[in-house]
């Protein structure tokens, strides 16, 4: 006999975890870049129109999958749809694989950068020169892959403890430390010298930047920010109640995701304009501009630690909400134990980060269809596998579930005229979208 369900203690616990999930390093580099470079208001415009029309849609699907069946990805969709509908729910488990397998690659090096922001030894000015110290640590093939077991010990510790007194427990410490660390940054870097500049990057609408590829950089951002196609929804809304009020606890998580986004713009372009340094270096903003723009500043180096913390934080909410399919799913379908299974996939997804790590030094020079170990796993994941995941989901909604808008409405109990209008979204502009993302990747 299996044992009974857990469910989150509170709205309030799962808001936080949800959030948690959505919020990762995505958010706080990615996000002020694109949006500085795509128009900056008007990005900001259509980034929130796509979140509202379109992703929300497709979040809120994915949870009703999870709330309304009670299972892992693949026992949802076997219990609903049926026939080969569990297939998607196995695409979204090895999708947790494969995203972990790189993410706590990354997530590594942010620990590392808060111990060297401690030490004090990359207080320096000098871009070379701190781009010589990251390429370095990360070519390493000792340091970093230490660094990510760290992690991965961390976010295994988290979930072993299960939904309450686990995930729950520590979302509800991580998510408002984020965003106690967050504000404090903000406010630092709206009161420096010149930081009026980096606000108007970020903020000012620019409609003549405004083209195609805006479009599809805001549906991509929308997609991939709220963690879509990868079963982490769809397992968090199985530890719901039936009784839980769905579009408004989704539209919490997403006000809450984009607010983290746009606070990380306001923390990071006005201090790097104040200092003068290039709003436009991508990955490098976080491990090479930043440290230098804390350089500059009074106190920098606990600002840097609070950043470098803050990154962490986030990307440590984010680990512990794509295990935890996985774990859901062999606890549900074979019955295994929750600490055996953590303890086995954590192993895995450590094993398979090793030649990601090992990417960026002594096995840089091995490809497979011109992509090294990290860019492989990374294409895979974010340009076939999520968009499938998604895909997938809103057609199933919203063709082949013909008992969700009942559902959703919690068997009639709550009155949504807007349900036709989801309706339509899942089954036509969804997949659209989807299909979009796929081939202007895939052809690039």
């Amino acid at each position: 006999m299996t044992a009974a369900r857990e469910h989150w203690g509170s709205r309030f616990g799962f808001v936080m975890a949800a959030a948690g999930s959505a919020v990762g390093i995505g958010n706080i580099w990615r996000f002020p870049y694109t949006t500085g470079t795509n128009g900056g208001g008007a990005f900001l415009l259509i980034y929130l129109a796509i979140i509202i029309g379109f992703g929300l849609s497709v979040a809120i699907a994915e949870m009703l999958v999870g709330r309304a069946a009670q299972r892992n990805p693949v026992g949802a969709f076997r219990t609903l749809g049926g026939g080969a509908w569990p297939l998607v729910g196995y695409g979204g488990v090895l999708t947790g694989f494969v995203i972990l397998s790189f993410y706590i690659v990354v997530a590594g090096w942010t620990l590392a950068y808060v111990g060297f922001m401690a030490s004090g030894s990359i207080h320096t000015t000098d871009a070379g020169q701190l781009s010589q110290v990251f390429s370095g640590f990360v070519a390493d093939p000792v340091r970093p892959i230490l660094y990510s077991g760290v992690f991965m010990a961390l976010t295994a510790w988290i979930v072993v403890g299960g939904i309450a007194k686990g995930i729950e427990r520590w979302n509800k410490i991580l998510m408002p430390a984020l965003f106690v660390i967050l504000l404090a940054l903000v406010l630092r870097a709206v009161t420096l010298d010149g930081a009026a500049a980096g606000l108007g990057f970020f903020l000012k609408p620019d409609f003549s930047k405004v083209t195609a590829e805006t479009f599809y950089a805001a549906i991509a951002q929308a997609f991939f920010s709220l963690s879509i196609g990868m079963g982490t929804l769809l397992t968090y809304g199985s530890y719901l109640s039936r009784h839980e009020h769905l579009p408004k606890a989704t539209l919490t998580v997403a006000m809450v995701d984009t607010s983290v986004a746009v606070l990380a713009g306001l923390m990071i372009m006005p201090a790097v304009f104040a200092f003068g340094f290039d709003p436009s270096a991508g990955p490098g903003l976080t491990f090479v501009t930043l440290p230098a723009v804390f350089a500059s500043m009074p106190l920098g180096a606990l600002f840097g630690v609070l950043f470098f913390t803050l990154l962490a934080i986030a990307a440590l909410t984010s680990a512990v909400s794509i295990l935890e399919p996985m774990v859901c799913y062999f606890v549900d379908e074979h019955c295994m134990s929750r600490r055996k299974v953590v303890i086995v996939a954590a192993l895995v997804c450590f094993a398979l980060g090793i030649p990601a790590s090992l990417s960026f030094g002594i096995w840089s020079g091995v490809t497979i269809g011109g992509r090294n170990w990290f860019d492989l796993m990374d294409f895979l994941a974010n340009n076939l596998m999520l968009p499938l995941g998604g895909l997938f989901t809103a057609l199933f909604v919203g063709w082949a579930w013909k008992k969700a808008t009942h559902e959703l409405s919690n068997e009639g109990s709550l009155h949504l005229p807007w349900a036709p209008v989801w309706l339509f979204v899942l089954r036509f502009l969804a997949p659209l979208g989807i299909l979009w993302i796929m081939a202007s990747a895939l052809l690039a």
